[in-house]
């Protein structure tokens, strides 16, 4: 995604130590926003030259002339001031000067993405409440100091902190769902969270849009697999762990349950650091996080505000909550199947640990594989989805995670003999072996419902340890995730070590693992933590989800849901309509995609053509359900896509590869595929989907055994179970020989001759005009044509007309010299024309016959090749 923004011109010299923020002349509007029960709230909207970057911001005042506490509301990364414009405009109405921006590099604000940069982002808060000082609505504890509280979510959130840690006019702050120490949340115990790492990046526009030192770091470890030494000092000096120390204002913590980027671990090192600096510290774990789940947004709200009117405001009559508080998911709502929140408090937080209950597991020294390239990846949650996903669904006590045989060992309790309710981190102490001189293992534990075969990962969340000398063998304490789960009695715990995990980089060489128990599971209980019995302070009651599964905003950017369209009955038999489909990345300058449109019918082979750039790989994540278009519509036999829509069960994909256990046979290898998706066994149609393949005796074998080739058809066998009717392929013949080539042509020509559809996207020309019956060509975005291939093909300047005898040399200049000719070049065949722009078709035959030329036929001759090139201006 690359994102950029028109350079604004600096001035000529710009000195460090100016402290003053100045309002562009011009840049102020004021709008005035209406409620029914509170005065109007007016926004002033300006543009501010800060520290050399320009920031775009809004302030929020109502009421009377009178001056009142200040707040600034800081925003999720990736998103603008405007996502917390609804919360700005509440707290106006209840007596707030609030004052909010975008961050460097996002919205219409200038500079390069620092993550809280102290000499960047951070600086600019101060400068930031210096302007709010100086406005009159601002109430001053003295002159240059405004009484003044943050609160932001993720991004916003640590701005908070480190605000406070590096200003000391900070009064207060909420931060929310946010980090305490970045390097521990990217690199956990020295492990590359390389799934959340790389939303991070991409969410902010690309690479080239963080700050140089960043984008370098990012590229090192990404490609290296490895964070080191100087990448974890970069992004500790960014965290308000690095001003720990500094942070002396109270501070209310609400952090996320469901949630693999910033776990419940960050919001525990916070609070333990701020409290020994003195200050109040309460902690709410909610509901939702970056995972998906229920933000409860009204009530967090709720909760803010009262903790600004007490350490703001100074009301002392304020009530501000427990120091602990807690959402549990309490059941399901048999009307409408959301989950049900309540809350459970305790009047002192209890941190991660205590009242440690001892759990015996069970399990022989196991051993187990790294595979290969770390492929094919064990999956726990899947980061960058939101909306409750899997996290959700686990709340929900559905088990979808997955790990591969071969590739964990495991260690299982007795049936409990009571409920137990975990709360905080559980720990194990394991001996770990490798064949390799380092060791990366992720560890989790399942609630195995009784028939054993239920499992459940609460909040989807894994723990990740690097073992460093393990080839001599090591002992290893092992801290899992902190959750709070209900584990019903009859069920048992099961403590799991993976070798791989689909959001981490794992070492790609293969090696072999050897796990032993040195001991019981420890679980932390809790105890004094209860759900309330009496009805609830009004900051405390729970709201339903809005519907498990459907998504919240990626990083808390407040984006609105939408309604599904209802299905177009006339579209019922037509496998794909496209229609003025747009998608541009946040803060792009640009479309990826721009008022496209097409129609595939059944039984089609449509090539997608387009040089790099062109968009053809987000109209395919838009195709899968995986991205939202910002405009248009994309209709799968007449129903609208969206991230997990039920006709997605309809269409099948091979994208970038597919990874097999390599000590399986191909067919066992598709038969564990199709049952981690939870369909019956019988909707596979392994045997159809095999004979289209054609792998024939080879599906006995190992897949180690296998050819690049059959790998190849192995992973379109695979995205042919269940007979798709609309089958993706992306660059299905990469590394494949010519004889391979044409074995994989054959296979989606005979896919499609059943009545299917197959859409491929390819580089290799001369093999879609083989293959392909229809082609769609774009460019910079945008369709450039669409239509049967002979059609595009055949639509361009030069013809090649036949001849009963060859053309001699003299003959051929002629013909080159007539009027909208441009060349003659005489060939075996006859001669090869190139008409100019005034030059047809039918005034060649007329003057070929004149010029007595024994014309035998007379068609197009170009190449798919040509025509491409044409279409596209000549550059790929």
């Amino acid at each position: 995604m690359d994102l950029r923004l028109r350079g604004l011109r600096r001035p000529r010299r710009i000195i460090a130590a100016v402290a003053a923020v100045v309002v562009l002349a011009g840049a102020g509007t004021w709008t005035a926003v209406a409620s029914d029960d509170a005065p109007p709230v007016h926004q002033a909207d300006q543009v501010m030259a800060v520290n050399g970057v320009r920031l775009d911001t809004s302030y929020f005042t109502s009421g009377d002339s009178g001056r009142r506490p200040a707040v600034l509301l800081g925003h999720g990364f990736g998103g603008t001031k405007d996502d917390v414009r609804e919360q700005a405009e509440d707290l106006a109405a209840d007596g707030y000067a609030v004052l909010t921006w975008s961050a460097r590099g996002f919205g219409r604000s200038t500079g390069k993405i620092g993550l809280n940069d102290p000499k960047g982002e951070v600086a600019d808060v101060s400068q930031l409440i210096d302007w709010l000082a100086k406005q009159p609505q601002v109430q001053l504890d003295k002159a240059g100091d405004p009484r003044v509280g943050l609160a932001g979510a993720s991004y916003g959130g640590a701005i908070s902190l480190l605000a406070a840690g590096h200003d000391t006019r900070v009064d207060a702050i909420a931060p929310a769902i946010t980090y305490w120490n970045l390097a521990d949340a990217l690199f956990p115990d020295g492990v590359f969270k390389k799934l959340w790492t790389g939303v991070f990046f991409n969410t902010g526009g690309g690479c080239a849009r963080f700050e140089p030192a960043l984008c370098a770091m990012y590229e090192r470890v990404a490609e290296s697999g490895t964070p080191d030494a100087a990448a974890r000092a970069l992004l500790e000096e960014r965290s308000p762990s690095a001003v720990g120390d500094r942070i002396k204002v109270p501070t209310l913590l609400l952090q996320g349950q469901t949630d693999s980027l910033f776990t419940l671990a960050q919001s525990d090192a916070a609070e333990k650091a701020i409290r020994a600096n003195g200050a109040p510290v309460d902690v709410d774990w909610i509901a939702g996080g970056h995972d998906g789940g229920d933000l409860e947004a009204g009530r967090v709200q709720a909760r803010v505000t009262s903790w600004f009117d007490r350490y703001l405001k100074d009301d002392k009559g304020a009530d501000t909550g427990p120091a602990f508080r807690i959402t549990r998911t309490g059941g399901v709502d048999s009307t409408d199947g959301a989950a049900l929140l309540r809350g459970a408090s305790d009047d002192t937080y209890p941190g991660l640990t205590g009242g440690d209950r001892s759990i015996a597991l069970t399990g022989r020294e196991q051993s187990f594989a790294n595979p290969p390239g770390a492929s094919p990846p064990a999956v726990s949650a899947l980061p960058g989805l939101g909306g409750g996903g899997l996290s959700q669904l686990s709340s929900l006590g559905v088990g979808v995670s997955l790990d591969f045989p071969g590739q964990f060992a495991a260690f299982t309790s007795a049936p409990l003999a009571t409920d137990l309710r975990v709360t905080g981190s559980p720990t194990a102490t394991l001996h770990v072996k490798s064949t390799s001189e380092d060791a990366v293992l992720f560890g989790k534990v399942y609630d195995v419902g009784p028939d054993g075969r239920q499992q459940v990962l609460p909040s989807q969340l894994v723990a990740p340890v690097r073992v460093e000398g393990a080839k001599a063998g090591k002992d290893v304490t092992l801290t899992l995730p902190a959750i709070d789960h209900e584990v019903d009695k009859g069920h048992r715990l099961r403590l799991v070590l993976a070798s791989t995990d689909l959001g981490y980089a794992s070492p790609a060489a293969p090696a072999t693992y050897t796990v032993s128990l040195e001991g019981d599971l420890k679980v932390p209980t809790a105890a004094a933590v209860s759900t309330a019995a009496a009805p609830l302070p009004s900051w405390v009651w729970w709201l339903p989800l809005a519907g498990a599964g459907l998504a919240l905003a990626l990083l808390v950017t407040g984006r609105r849901r939408t309604t599904t369209p209802a299905p177009d009955p006339e579209l019922a038999e037509v496998p794909l309509q496209i229609t003025d489909l747009s998608k541009k990345y946040a803060g792009g300058d640009r479309y990826s995609v721009r008022d496209l449109s097409f129609r595939v019918e059944k039984g089609q082979v449509l090539g997608l053509l387009g040089p790099n750039g062109a968009g053809k790989t987000t109209t395919l994540r838009m195709l899968m359900g995986l991205i939202r278009p910002d405009g248009g519509e994309i209709r799968v036999f007449g129903h609208a896509i969206r991230p997990g829509a039920p006709v997605l069960s309809r269409v099948g994909a091979f994208v970038e590869g597919a990874g097999f256990l390599p000590h399986l046979s191909g067919r066992q290898n598709l038969e564990l595929y199709w049952q981690a998706t939870g369909r019956p066994a019988e909707d596979a149609h392994l045997d159809e989907a095999l004979e289209i393949a054609g792998l024939g005796d080879a599906l006995a074998r190992a897949v180690r055994t296998y050819s690049q080739g059959m790998r190849q058809r192995l992973a379109i066998a695979q995205a042919m179970l269940g007979l798709p009717d609309l089958l993706i392929l992306d660059e299905p013949t990469n590394g494949l020989d010519p004889p391979q080539i044409r074995e994989m042509r054959e296979v989606m020509i005979r896919y499609a001759a059943a009545g299917r559809t197959v859409i491929v996207s390819s580089h290799l020309l001369a093999e879609v005009e083989q293959t392909c019956t229809h082609l769609v060509v774009m460019d910079r975005g945008r369709l450039v044509q669409a239509g049967p291939v002979g059609v595009i093909v055949g639509s361009g300047d030069t013809l090649l007309v036949g001849t009963a005898t060859p053309v001699e040399e003299p003959l051929a200049e002629k013909v080159a010299a007539l009027p909208g000719v441009a060349s003659a070049v005489p060939t075996d065949d006859g001669l090869l024309v190139r008409l100019d722009a005034d030059g047809s078709a039918q005034h060649l035959v007329a003057e070929l016959v004149r010029l007595d030329v024994p014309v035998q036929s007379v068609g197009p001759h170009r190449r798919l090749e040509d025509a491409f090139l044409t279409l596209i201006g000549g550059s790929a």
